[in-house]
């Protein structure tokens, strides 16, 4: 698999709107279930979303659903997290990886993790 760049954060206020865009590079990458995840140094990295290799199917973390929208254009190699009404509790930075669900129902990444993209919401 090949490397994922993340792009798209930056600084707003609560109530704002960020998108943020994982951009991989790799002839499989449509094959793949993608997901988003979030860390705050120091803190265990925290699974927020996933999207199933055709887009048909969308999973959230309980903290993001009904504010985060995860979508993809397998035809660029591109995942998106569309982030409406972001909270202070937000503000971490955002990896992307393709993923796998385990036997618990949890999703695990498959690669190693790129830079991320900082998000920091200001209340």
């Amino acid at each position: 698999q090949g490397q994922l760049v993340e792009s798209g954060g930056g600084l707003v206020q609560a109530g704002g709107s960020l998108r943020l865009s994982c951009a991989a590079s790799g002839r499989t990458f449509s094959s793949y279930a993608m997901g988003w995840f979030r860390q705050v140094p120091g803190k265990e990295r925290e699974f927020v979303a996933a999207i199933s290799w055709s887009g048909g199917s969308t999973y959230y973390a309980d903290s993001v659903k009904g504010r985060f929208t995860i979508s993809r254009d397998n035809a660029k190699n591109t995942v998106y997290l569309q982030m409406n009404s972001l909270k202070p509790e937000d503000t971490d930075i955002y990896y992307c990886n393709a993923v796998r669900k385990d036997y618990s129902g949890s999703y695990y990444p498959l690669n190693s993790w790129g830079q991320g993209t900082q998000v920091t919401v200001s209340s």
